[in-house]
Parts: structure tokens; sequence; C-alpha cells
């Protein structure tokens, strides 16, 4: 008989105004560009535009926005110094950082997560690429709407606020007051009480048995917030990492990826780089899937190996979740261990459910500790899940998986 998990915490009932939009960017063209494709949109509307991060902060207040698109490279004020200071000023704030794809925008980019921005967009490399690339107008809107409809629908952002506090304080390595832990766990107590009725119905989600075989791979997704989210949830995973490969598909571009994957290695003392094509799986070393690239695995000689393929998206991504997890099922069956980390969409979640139907296991984020439940959410309603757990208790989770005292 499966278990039964009420959702710690439900979608509340979002509201019918718009989300409304600043966007702070030095290019007048990009202003009005981005300012057309948001006031097109009836479930966004622009409150204000400005030309560098000083003239967003003296603004913000009066403006009010519900999302900032933020610029990197600014004068006066660039976004990185902006950020803190719209965040100080607005609580609940969303900040979506925008950067073209070099290697120093994407490391400021994932600065910007670990200080508190929300997401961020690659853009293209020049003003004219950007007016015409449909993919790139889609995420950005995709990302605003989403986002959005969050923060106007939970209590003005409020699980966001304490969601980039936990990955900021994580990040930073900042270790919390004895009293500052209870008044967070305090907190999370009060929103799961009040908000634990709705979710997916009376009846809540099922949840299968953990698999008896030993896991054999460690395979990750993840978006929106998971960069901060997959190095906490790894270093807390600890000595348990030497025992399998890890694979992780993150929905990122080119560049970014690359950085990830640096930033785990530092974060976890474990190898840990962008995988190649054909690479040979090793116990103890992380791979990360390329941007704009989908990754599987492949038996070949008796081993496994990386597959990449530039195919078409899959679940609007590429890199996709779900051809990585069906066919980590395919290779490792009842061996096989997920974990489904915070992000929007439903990416990942037929992956689990094959990963479940060849008697793996899966773990899912839970609500309060993710930046959005989209992803986590949507595998944990396909019942596949063994697991549905806060991001600082999946780490413990996996080490006990290992020694054979998970329950």
């Amino acid at each position: 008989m499966p278990n039964r998990f009420r959702s710690d915490a439900a979608a509340s009932t979002p509201s019918s105004e718009p989300a409304k939009v600043m966007i702070v960017d030095d290019s007048v063209v990009i202003r009005g560009l981005f300012g057309r494709w948001i006031d097109e949109d009836p479930d966004l509307t622009v409150v204000a535009t400005h030309r560098n991060g000083q003239l967003a902060v003296d603004d913000v207040e009066r403006s009010n926005p519900d999302i900032v698109v933020l610029d990197v490279e600014m004068p006066i004020m660039d976004g990185l110094t902006a950020l803190p200071k719209l965040l100080a000023k607005k609580r609940g704030l969303v900040v979506i950082m925008a950067s073209t794809l070099t290697r120093r925008n994407a490391e400021v980019s994932l600065k910007a997560l670990s200080l508190g921005a929300t997401d961020y967009v690659a853009k293209p490399e020049s003003t004219s690429q950007t007016s015409t690339s449909v993919e790139f107008r889609q995420e950005l809107l995709q990302k605003l709407r989403s986002l959005g409809a969050q923060v106007r629908g939970t209590s003005r952002g409020e699980p966001l606020v304490r969601a980039r506090r936990m990955r900021a304080e994580t990040n930073e390595g900042q270790t919390a007051s004895s009293a500052l832990r209870h008044d967070r766990l305090d907190a999370r107590k009060e929103m799961q009480k009040a908000r634990s009725h709705s979710l997916v119905g009376k009846d809540g989600i099922s949840l299968r048995s953990f698999s008896s075989a030993m896991p054999r791979v460690i395979a990750i997704g993840s978006s929106t917030g998971g960069p901060q989210a997959l190095q906490a949830m790894l270093k807390a995973a600890g000595n348990t990492l030497s025992r399998v490969p890890v694979v992780v598909t993150q929905h990122m571009p080119r560049t970014f990826t690359t950085i990830l994957a640096e930033h785990i290695g530092r974060a976890t003392g474990f190898p840990s780089k962008e995988a190649d094509d054909g690479e040979l799986l090793k116990p103890g070393h992380i791979y990360v899937a390329p941007g704009g690239l989908h990754m599987r695995l492949a038996k070949s000689d008796g081993g496994v190996v990386a597959k990449l393929d530039d195919g078409d998206p899959i679940n609007f991504c590429r890199p996709s979740v779900d051809p990585l997890f069906e066919s980590v099922a395919e290779i490792y069956g009842a061996a096989s261990l997920a974990v489904v980390l915070t992000g929007m969409g439903s990416d990942g979640a037929k992956g689990t459910e094959r990963i479940a139907q060849k008697g793996g296991s899966v773990i899912a984020q839970d609500e309060a500790t993710s930046v959005v439940w989209g992803m986590p959410g949507a595998a944990a309603r396909t019942g596949s899940c063994s697991a549905i757990l806060p991001l600082d208790q999946i780490g413990p989770k996996l080490t006990r998986i290992f020694e054979g005292t998970a329950k």
C-alpha cells in the first residue's frame, strides 16, 4: 500500500490583476522591445523603465513592481550592485537578471542568484538578434508570467522571499543562530498549516516505497532556483557522492552550465564538469548536461557513457530532464535514484514515472523550500515519488539511503 502525503503548501488563488514589471537596461532599444512584448501579454504590465540601477533603486518604492528585469552591465550602477538595494526596499520583489552570454556575465548572474535574484535570462549577443529571437522572447515571457502569477497569488511573494533567503544563507556559508532557526521553522509550520488543504485534492499525494536495491546512480533535474539548490543538496550529501556517478540536467544556456559545474565542484570537493559525448561515467564524479544539448546515458563496453545531442527541445527545454531520467530508468532499473528540485514547468515528470515503473526511487523537493514548485510538484502528482522533502533534508536522506538506514 502506498503512503499518503499531503502537500505542505498549496497554491493560492492567483490575483486577476496583471503582474507589474520594471525594466532596467541601459539600451533604449532593449527597454522598448521588452516593454512592447510585456504590454502585449494580458497577464503582464510595464510600470517603469530605467537606464541604470540607481534610477531603479530610487523609483522601486513609488512604482511598486512585482518583478524587475535587471541588466547586468550598466553605467552609474550595475545590476549586481543594484540587486541588494532593490530587495531591501521592496519585500517580496522578484528579480530576473538579464545578460549576454559571456563568461563574466554568467558568473555575475550566478552570483546574483546567491544574493537573492530569482532567475536569469541570457540575452542574444546583439540587439538585432534579441529582437528577432522567438525563443528568447518566449523564455522571457514564460518566466515573467509564471513568477508573476506566483508572486500575486502567494502573499506577495513570501514563499519566494523565504526560499531566496535560505539560498543566500547556504551559499554564503552563514550559520543561523538557534533562535533564527526556530523562527524559520515556526514560520514554515504556520505557512504549512495555513495552506495544507487544497494543493491536489482531498486525497493528497501518493508515495511509493523506496527501492530495496542499492542505487548505482544519482540523477538530478532542476530549473528555476536550481543552481543554489543543487550546491546545497550535493554538499549536504557529503561522501555519499563517492559511491556512484551523479548526472545533472539544469535548465541553463551554454557558458552558464560550464560555470555551474565548476561551482558544484568547489562546493562539494568532488570532480564536476560538463559531460562530454561518449564520456565514461565514474563513481564520485558529477556530470552536468551542457547548455543547448540533451544528455542521455547509454551502455558501452560494459560501462555507462553520456550521450549528447542537439535534437529538438523537449518540454520547451534543451537540455531536458525527461530524456536523462528515461535513459537512467532503462539502464539502472530499480537501482535508479532521481531527485527533482525547484523549477517551473513539468519537465522530468514523465521521466520520474518511467523510473518508478522500473522500480527505482524518486525524491522531490517540497513546495515550501522551492523557488517554484512546478517541476517537483508535477513529479509529485504522478504518484511516482518515494519522498517529498525540504531541501535541507534531501542530502541527509541520500546518505541514509546509501547506508541502508532510510525508511
